[in-house]
């Protein structure tokens, strides 16, 4: 499936609030003087399953790597050091490594002593990072429109790339109320239907989905472009008029109030007109910006007109765990990730979106994570 610039994700809450001036792109990465104090090991590499899922990423890191597309995009990366050479002789090592040590701790070691953590100097100068995350949703959707699915997901239009600029409003596309007019250039190019208009609107936030069909079969879908105009996040149009403070927004909350208040719907759905398309991708796991597939808590989506696509980083920040009686607890985790991904609410050295999954259970999760953290990118010592 080719991927756009804008890629798999498009935050579901990314951009809460806005990100102060940026450093210059030779300053977004420093080395750091005292590795021996970054976090804690990756104790999720304890689990076999874990560690093959790194593994994995790696792999498909490294076929990257070795694409022209990546010879093209390391032509623009402006971090020092960072060559397209130098990353793939880190995978290639860190994947060594990874193999050897199957003691998390003994691993932790071993990298830091064959590696450089650079750090990422965050939004803030000091090393802040923003984490929140994304997943790919798993909803039931009709291959034709009944009265119960009427809000549809659409196809590219053929010639769409010869389209006029500024491109359709989102209310000239599907109408105020998710209903396309008879007028719109959109009509005949229906995907499938779903429920629920915050469901399709959800989908293409996170621009992949996982389809159970009313006739028995299971879709999957995938981007395929977007109307050309920056992506507006309803939590942020909440937060800016009082109904949330940032601190208390989250997914679950945000799907509670557009529950209990669908007719606001209409009134903050249009104000983001960038549109997506998708296409079926018979099966295929999501794909991130640089073509491959992204994995559960191994893949990240950052700025790619700032840090390295496909690198090795390390990631210390919290995530949300399940506890037996249904609530979620927040605990501190640190991972070895590999930078797969962007998104169009993904700006600066600040932000980082962590790939959580597929499901409902994921969607509750990911929505969950709005959260300080430190980001570091890992090279082999000279």
């Amino acid at each position: 499936m080719k991927i756009f610039w804008s890629g798999l994700t498009i935050a579901t809450l990314g951009a809460l609030a806005s990100l102060v001036s940026q450093p210059g792109l030779t300053q977004v990465l420093q080395p750091t003087t005292n590795p021996g104090a970054i976090a804690l090991p990756d104790y999720g590499l304890w689990q076999n399953p874990e560690r093959q899922k790194l593994l994995n990423a790696i792999d498909h890191s490294l076929r990257y790597i070795d694409t022209n597309t990546a010879q093209e995009d390391y032509t623009k990366v402006q971090v020092p050091g960072f060559s397209r050479e130098k990353v793939r002789r880190s995978l290639v090592r860190f994947r060594q490594l990874v193999q050897q040590y199957p003691d998390p701790r003994q691993l932790h070691q071993a990298i830091q002593q064959e590696f450089v953590f650079y750090r990422s100097v965050g939004k803030d100068g000091m090393g802040q990072v923003d984490f929140t995350a994304y997943f790919e949703p798993a909803y039931v959707a009709s291959p034709v429109k009944t009265s119960e699915f009427q809000y549809p997901l659409y196809r590219q239009p053929p010639g769409f790339e010869n389209w006029s600029q500024p491109h359709p409003s989102r209310i000239a596309l599907e109408g105020r109320d998710g209903i396309p007019p008879s007028n719109s250039p959109l009509r005949g190019h229906e995907l499938v239907w779903l429920k629920s208009r915050l469901e399709a609107y959800l989908i293409q936030v996170q621009g992949s989905a996982r389809l159970q069909l009313t006739d028995g079969r299971t879709m999957t879908i995938g981007f395929d472009g977007s109307t050309d105009y920056e992506y507006v996040s309803l939590g942020k149009e909440l937060i800016n008029e009082g109904i949330f403070q940032p601190e208390e927004l989250s997914l679950p909350k945000l799907i509670d109030y557009f529950e209990a208040n669908p007719a606001e719907l209409s009134t903050y759905i249009p104000r983001n007109n960038r549109f997506i398309f998708f296409q079926e991708t018979f099966g295929s796991p999501p794909i991130g910006s640089i073509g491959v597939p992204v994995l559960a808590e191994r893949s990240i989506a950052t700025d790619k007109s700032i840090f390295p696509p496909g690198a090795i980083a390390f990631i210390a920040t919290q995530l949300p765990y399940q506890r037996a009686n249904g609530d979620w607890l927040k605990l501190p985790v640190s991972r070895y990730v590999l930078d797969q991904d962007t998104g169009s609410a993904i700006k600066g050295a600040g932000r980082v979106d962590i790939f959580l999954g597929t499901g409902p259970n994921t969607q509750t999760r990911a929505g969950l994570v709005n959260d300080p953290g430190n980001l570091y990118y890992l090279l082999l010592k000279d």
